[in-house]
């Protein structure tokens, strides 16, 4: 693991899935993730994936154990020493909240929000003046021709990738990304995730991405983390975890590119597969 200094801690987190909701999505969760890591995360339907990326954007309070963030813990920290520290996250959800009437040029630039004041962000939300940006990151995802069109106008796969622009020229130091593959091609999928870790990697980003595509996550990424029930049962290099120690881990919902040999019993998973 990278021994450069701890951009996110935590220690025997347990926590919701979502404020409110009874039971726990995370059970006593260790993961510590260094300044400029890019980390994939992976685990069947339910594991906790999204739940994780919840935590780590502060959108979620611990039931147990703590959350450190760039060596804070925020859940300690005044609202508007939050609100900055929120600044410095950006969280790519798998299916963005763009307004269905704006521009995509908008929704993209949307993304530098968080650092702007409340006049310059309005300036830019009427009238954006940082085109050439916007279409830049569009660019890197295959949309440079959608500019100026309307969020209604592009398809699923389409705002997908504009979720992704949108961080993209965000001004954050940890990227949470949420299934950004699950609307497109294999094809695209490539590609996209290739100008991802491209951007995270050339601007020092620390990035966390949550991903269904296996095969992704152990050609792209050096390191995987997988996800159980809420609980981590690996967390290490990609070249680590081997076709057998997969089909233990999903035990009944096969992820993709994985050979479909019987599945081991849920209890098959080996001790070293945990830190």
């Amino acid at each position: 693991m990278n021994e450069a200094a701890a951009v996110v801690e935590l220690r025997a987190l347990s926590a919701p899935a979502a404020p409110g909701v009874p039971g726990l999505a995370l059970r006593g969760l260790d993961l510590r993730i260094a300044a400029g890591e890019q980390v994939a995360v992976i685990g069947a339907s339910g594991a906790g994936k999204t739940s994780l990326l919840m935590a780590l954007a502060c959108a979620v309070r611990p039931a147990g154990g703590s959350v450190s963030l760039f060596g804070r813990d925020p859940w300690a920290m005044p609202t508007g020493e939050l609100r900055r520290l929120r600044g410095r996250l950006f969280l790519a959800p798998q299916v963005p909240p763009l307004p269905p009437r704006q521009r995509v040029v908008t929704a993209v630039l949307a993304g530098r929000l968080p650092a702007m004041g409340l006049l310059q962000s309005l300036r830019t939300l009427w009238s954006p003046r940082d085109a050439g940006l916007a279409q830049a990151a569009l660019a890197e995802v295959g949309l440079a021709d959608k500019l100026w069109l309307r969020v209604d106008r592009l398809s699923g796969g389409e705002r997908q990738r504009v979720g992704l622009a949108r961080a993209l020229v965000s001004q954050a130091s940890l990227w949470l990304v949420d299934e950004p593959l699950s609307a497109l091609d294999p094809t695209r999928a490539r590609g996209v995730i290739d100008a991802l870790l491209g951007a995270a990697r050339r601007d020092g980003r620390t990035l966390v991405c949550s991903l269904h595509q296996v095969d992704v996550a152990r050609e792209r990424f050096e390191r995987i983390v997988a996800l159980r029930a809420g609980v981590c049962v690996y967390d290490g290099p990609a070249a680590g975890l081997d076709d057998a120690g997969l089909r233990a881990l999903y035990a009944g919902e096969l992820p993709e590119a994985v050979p479909a040999d019987p599945l081991p019993a849920a209890d098959a998973l080996p001790e070293s597969m945990c830190r």
